[in-house]
């Protein structure tokens, strides 16, 4: 009697892990998003920094970089697509006549984002290794869980705000899509230290939850972070934005009700 509702949101929750499986399956271009595209930009840059030749220190520090947005950015995408799968099928209205919520949708694509990430980051653990003779697995499993754990978050926060942007503006956001990801990679310190960055830009990089989670898991590999406590000011940050963007979320979808944006999509 009592496991009946936690087993009615367990089946919701997985129903979206499932659609999203299916689409995957389905679809060998999003097999792209996992092998592709993350191996070739991991690859490109790893190559550039031998022909550069750079101390083993500063491989480390771009290579942990490349690695992290390429779990981030397939993460981001898996949460996107719980919106976008239906608005490009023009069924976005039918998804919101069932009797589900935000926390069903959200849980239910992160879930397939972890899976699909967590693809991404062994896959290029296994090339660092084979490739450039870089050791992932230096911090050890905790550190190394904490970081990938922290990766997914962030991926869940962009792919959130997408769904936002595209409830609010319509087909016209879908951009944001791939477009946050690359913003963020100038400003958290992907290929260089965000101490480098002009002093206004710097306080942008502060806004940002993977640059306290990058900078933590670089000390490992003997890099000084540039702030104090940056393991719980990532964590913190990132759930901070994913409250809000639960909030943002559910204010956006009665807009969209109220002003007919769901029926344009779905159109």
């Amino acid at each position: 009697m009592y496991l009946s509702p936690l087993r009615g949101e367990i089946t919701k929750i997985t129903a979206f892990t499932y659609k999203n499986w299916i689409m995957t399956k389905r679809n060998f271009f999003t097999f792209l998003e996992i092998i592709f595209w993350p191996v070739v930009g991991f690859l490109s840059v790893g190559l550039l920094a031998e022909f550069t030749q750079l101390q083993p220190e500063m491989r480390a520090f771009i290579l942990l970089g490349v690695i992290a947005m390429g779990a981030v950015q397939v993460c981001q995408l898996d949460v996107c697509y719980a919106l976008l799968y239906d608005v490009w099928s023009k069924a976005i209205k039918h998804g919101f006549i069932a009797p589900i919520g935000i926390r069903h949708m959200l849980l239910g694509s992160l879930l397939m984002g972890i899976v699909r990430g967590s693809v991404v980051l062994i896959i290029l653990l296994i090339a660092s290794s084979i490739f450039f003779d870089f050791n992932f697995m230096l911090p050890g499993i905790t550190a190394n869980l904490i970081f990938a754990f922290g990766l997914f978050l962030n991926g869940a926060m962009v792919g959130m705000l997408v769904c936002i942007l595209v409830l609010i503006f319509g087909n016209r956001a879908e951009v944001a899509a791939w477009s946050t990801v690359s913003l963020m990679l100038l400003l958290c310190g992907i290929y260089y230290p965000v101490s480098i960055l002009p002093k206004g830009i710097m306080y942008l990089s502060e806004a940002i939850p993977l640059t306290f989670l990058l900078e933590y898991f670089r000390q490992f590999y003997g890099f000084k972070p540039t702030f104090d406590h940056v393991l719980a000011k990532g964590y913190i940050m990132v759930l901070c934005y994913l409250f809000l963007e639960v909030i943002l979320l559910k204010l956006a979808i009665w807009k969209a009700k109220k002003k007919g944006t769901l029926l344009k999509l779905s159109e």
